[in-house]
């Protein structure tokens, strides 16, 4: 049994741009522009000091609705977050952008940018937030349980049989995710390698149809987000591609964090049903 842990906790608390934190000290006023991020702040414990989060931070529901929205996680609001008088911002390279990034540390002392790219990152991830927030403890309990969600992952990989997928993200224009990301990483945790689909300088692609690599794709998986696909898509892809194909929760591939567990038992269940069937 291959067991994952948090790092020591003697090592540096760096984030992703290698900027090193220090544990909070005194009140702490967090704004998280990252929506799974935000529901790993709830999780950690720390919901009575989130002040502030986009309005695609949507879980925990009954927690987050009560969280001041300072915009979208590219459009933020720069005089709503100003107002907040925040100690702590957390962000994300692919989410945010740095420009925006760069404007509000200008008056936020602690920048936390994180980057997750699979599953195995969260350890970071859990760590780096429970010693800076004083939760080590809640953030050891999410170690555990991923480390038993990545042995299970790792099993159902082994135990099923190799499949090469497409997956969409995108409707006209038809787009997919390339194989460097936290998503296609997390498929291939369980034995689902992502195909490449077209052009290796984007991390989100547009897809051609008719392009060699797709013959290579074993199924087609329709995410439920960032578009929402339906049932009523399922016919349609499946005569542009000549391939099975399934509907797939996006959440459970793309949200980093707390979900991450979650996110793999999901994968593994469906993949056994997809193969069953």
């Amino acid at each position: 049994m291959q067991v994952s842990t948090i790092p020591p906790e003697s090592a540096v608390l760096e984030d992703a741009v290698g900027v090193v934190h220090r544990p909070a000290e005194g009140p702490v006023r967090i704004v998280s522009l990252v929506p799974s991020l935000t529901e790993l702040v709830c999780e950690l414990g720390l919901a009575d000091q989130l002040v502030g989060r986009t309005g695609f931070c949507i879980h925990p529901r009954d927690i987050v609705r009560k969280v001041a929205k300072v915009g979208g996680t590219k459009d933020v609001r720069m005089e709503a977050v100003r107002a907040l008088d925040a100690t702590h911002l957390i962000v994300n390279i692919d989410e945010n952008r740095r420009e925006t990034v760069d404007q509000l540390a200008a008056f936020i002392p602690n920048v936390i940018v994180t980057h997750p790219c699979a599953s195995e990152d969260n350890f970071g991830l859990y760590r780096l937030f429970g010693r800076i927030f004083d939760r080590d403890a809640a953030a050891g309990r999410l170690a555990a349980d991923l480390a038993a969600a990545l042995d299970a992952a790792r099993a159902a990989a082994v135990s099923l049989p190799p499949e090469r997928v497409l997956y969409l993200i995108w409707r006209e224009p038809w787009m997919s995710v390339s194989r460097d990301t936290y998503i296609s990483a997390t498929l291939r945790a369980v034995g689902w390698e992502t195909v490449p689909p077209g052009d290796a300088s984007s991390r989100y692609p547009e897809i051609d149809w008719q392009a060699p690599a797709l013959a290579q794709a074993q199924r087609v998986l329709l995410s439920s987000e960032p578009y929402r696909f339906r049932a009523s898509h399922l016919d349609e892809v499946a005569r542009l591609s000549g391939r099975p194909t399934a509907l797939i929760d996006g959440e459970m591939t793309s949200w980093y964090g707390s979900r991450a567990a979650a996110g793999l038992r999901y994968l593994v269940r469906l993949r056994e049903r997809l193969a069953a069937a």
